[in-house]
């Protein structure tokens, strides 16, 4: 499954707009299997409240750049170690609606079966849905709000839709 992602080896140029960073984390199951790390956001956080989601946020002032945004907020939300992740490559960039920003996708490749610390504060459940199966077509569907589509994917009885689900499908090279 890996040859079948889809990603840019280089950062966007820099932005005006203000820029957030998240890590899409890919690994290996113990089965071999290629797995994709998604939280839920708990119902109290001030923005996307109870959404899927990849580990991200804003940039402190120390980051220097998106790959470092997104490293620092998976090691707070998720407790994955930095220096085990290795940085694939970039997705396009996303402008998000409830939120003025610019988000960067980073995609890193954690080591086979990672052990993750979820955050209680920032992470109120963890999925990790196989490639294989968000890779397949049949398990999502769409609807248009304003003219857009909006794609919507269920995993483990929750839905993934919005800017991650834009993503996760640029990720896997289907239709946006």
């Amino acid at each position: 499954m890996w040859d079948h992602l889809v990603f840019r080896p280089d950062p966007p140029p820099p932005s005006e707009i203000p820029t957030a960073a998240v890590l899409a984390p890919l690994y290996e199951d113990a089965d071999g299997h290629l797995r994709l790390l998604l939280t839920k956001r708990p119902d109290t956080m001030p923005t996307h409240a109870g959404h899927l989601a990849f580990p991200g946020g804003r940039p402190d002032p120390s980051d220097g750049g998106p790959v470092a945004t997104a490293l620092r907020e998976a090691q707070e939300e998720m407790g994955i170690d930095p220096a085990g992740v290795e940085v694939l490559g970039f997705l396009p960039e996303v402008h998000t609606v409830e939120y003025s920003l610019l988000v960067v996708p980073v995609v890193g490749k954690l080591p086979p079966d990672p052990t993750f610390t979820p955050s209680e504060r920032e992470v109120s459940k963890v999925l990790t849905p196989l490639v294989s199966d968000l890779a397949d077509e049949a398990g999502w569907s769409h609807q248009l709000w304003n003219g857009r589509r909006v794609w919507f994917y269920e995993i483990d009885g929750e839905i993934l839709w919005g800017a991650t689900a834009w993503m996760t499908r640029n990720l896997l090279g289907l239709e946006t």
